[in-house]
């Protein structure tokens, strides 16, 4: 180990890059503390304890939403723009003939992607500043309604999106690694020493707690060498190219199918779906004047809790059933047929063309049910694991890492050592040549 990094170190533009990357990492947890003035943060910490999916969407970016920082929303609306982009290429002709372009195709959608990412990060800013007021019982900001009040709020918020993606861009070019996912992680990873930390003071002031926080640190080594394991795994199709020589066997090739083909979308979009209702039924349930809008709005509530079987089982299949669809928008059989037989290749036993196509639709589908199964999984222990736990000495335990965190962490981290190795070996090669 030391000595890898001995090599990282030695490597001249290697370590100019990790040493850039780390600054602006540094950079943006500087920003995540930086208060939006007049906020009572007292009452936004309440707010934040009591509520699940606002306490989880704090954790992802980082504690921004906790500080109520100046990048408060962090990166969603740059991953939803992201999607939104993704989905439009699939109905839109015009923008699946430009995501076909290449490199310049592929720029060209990231700048679509900025230019619908402030006006999302705009109307979002409005309506996390109008959830979090409505959850208080004491505002959070006064005169919401002020005009004079909100807007400078919001485009502060507005900008801060912006300049994280700005941070994160000059990460991909400058430095190692990919921008976004690196801020995303750092975000996560921030929050672990914090939640260390108080698990440990609890532990000594109740030492009951000290075996299930023993466990619960098993439980994460565990369950991140799970991930590692099928983040990794891939079925290999075996491809054979026709030779140039009259006697030749054939070039050998495969194509190698991730088991996990959606990454992290189908939880975004499973918690985006599930959490959307309820959040609804919070603002009704406190905004309105009508007895029976008021109980139905409740009833919602209480239906969708997390620590509820009911919750738990819509978002296990709301998972499964994305997985599905983002794969069957990103993974184009045809297409990949196509270009085999345009190659002179073809899948041994497998005729060319529509066959070649029909059987590689049916590998993906059948990798898409133990991949949208393994997400759902992940998602749903931490949830499961607390349901479980809830009443007995255990409960009050916390995980280091949600499972969605941790998923985003092995494919980040994983991403990242490839780069460094490339990097390396590119090093090497200079050294030689």
């Amino acid at each position: 180990m030391f000595k890898y990094l001995l090599q990282i170190w030695n490597s001249r533009d290697l370590r100019k890059k990790i040493l850039f990357t780390i600054g602006i990492l540094i950079l943006f947890r500087v920003a995540t503390h930086i208060s939006i003035p007049g906020i009572n943060l007292q009452g936004l910490k309440e707010v934040l304890d009591q509520n699940k999916i606002l306490g989880m969407f704090s954790l992802l970016t980082g504690g921004s939403a906790e500080n109520f920082s100046i990048v408060l929303m962090g990166l969603s609306p740059y991953i939803n723009a992201s999607i939104i982009i993704q989905l439009m290429t699939v109905v839109s002709p015009k923008l699946e003939a430009i995501s076909k372009e290449g490199t310049q195709g592929r720029n060209a959608l990231n700048r679509y992607t900025r230019y619908l990412t402030a006006p999302l990060a705009f109307l979002q800013s409005y309506g996390m500043i109008a959830l979090l007021n409505s959850q208080s019982r004491v505002p959070i900001i006064e005169n919401i309604r002020d005009p004079k009040v909100i807007l400078p709020i919001m485009l502060t918020i507005t900008a801060g999106t912006v300049f994280l993606i700005w941070l994160g861009e000059l990460i991909t070019e400058k430095g190692i690694g990919n921008g976004t996912s690196l801020i995303i992680t750092s975000g996560i990873l921030a929050n672990i020493p914090t939640i260390l930390g108080q698990t440990l003071a609890l532990t000594e002031r109740q030492t009951q707690k000290l075996l299930p926080f023993i466990v619960v640190i098993i439980t994460t080594i565990l369950l991140t060498i799970f991930i590692v394991l099928i983040t990794e795994s891939v079925r290999k199709v075996p491809i054979t190219y026709a030779s140039h020589g009259m006697k030749g066997r054939g070039q050998q090739a495969m194509i190698p199918i991730r088991i996990n083909q959606a990454g992290m979308i189908p939880i975004i979009f499973a918690v985006s779906v599930i959490s959307f209702p309820v959040v609804m039924a919070r603002l009704f349930a406190v905004n309105s004047t009508t007895p029976w809008v008021v109980s139905s709005a409740q009833a919602i509530v209480n239906f969708l809790q997390q620590d509820r079987a009911p919750y738990l089982i819509l978002y296990f299949l709301l998972i499964i059933a994305f997985t599905y669809f983002y794969v069957s928008i990103t993974f184009n059989p045809v297409n990949i047929a196509e270009t085999i037989q345009k190659r002179g290749g073809f899948i041994p036993g497998i005729r060319p063309g529509r066959q070649t196509a029909e059987y590689l639709g049916t590998v993906s589908q059948h990798l898409n049910l133990f991949g949208g199964i393994f997400l759902a999984l992940i998602a749903i222990f931490p949830l499961l694991l607390n349901f479980s736990l809830s009443g007995t000495t255990a409960g009050s335990v916390p995980l280091l890492i949600s499972g969605a965190g941790m998923i985003i962490i092995v494919g980040v981290v994983l991403d990242l050592i490839r780069q460094i190795n490339a990097q390396m070996v590119m090093h090497d090669y200079e050294k030689l040549y």
